[in-house]
């Protein structure tokens, strides 16, 4: 799936300077971060509804549209798939894969060891 993220994230920069008038994603960019963050709050609802409703393959739908416009948004902020990969791995070495930070750990600041040595660079 890192592969289709990362195809999906290079299509969204590419797209963002295109006419708006041709193009969703370049319209999206053109109405600004508000408008941006309403549709990824409106896609994740939908993944959230369908999956009361036990629908796997509007699920599917909704989900890839939910991976659509956080692509956009990530653009948008300046975030590449590689970032949140980073950080999906640095959670496995701490405290394993299978689950979500505990409470108050995602705010704790790590810092590498090699940034210790000199380097005033933090990492989340």
């Amino acid at each position: 799936m890192n592969d289709s993220l990362e195809r999906l994230y290079a299509t969204v920069l590419a797209a963002r300077e295109r006419d708006p008038s041709l193009s969703r994603t370049a319209k999206l960019f053109r109405e600004g971060p508000a408008k941006m963050a309403k549709k990824l709050a409106e896609e994740a609802i939908e993944v959230g509804l369908e999956s009361i409703q036990r629908d796997k393959t509007a699920m599917v739908l909704e989900s890839a549209d939910l991976l659509y416009h956080l692509a956009v948004i990530w653009a948008e902020a300046g975030i590449k798939p590689a970032d949140v990969a980073a950080e999906i791995d640095r959670r496995e070495r701490l405290y394993g894969i299978a689950e979500k930070l505990p409470k108050g750990a995602q705010h704790r600041v790590v810092i590498p060891i090699a940034a210790r040595k000199g380097s005033a660079r933090k990492q989340r």
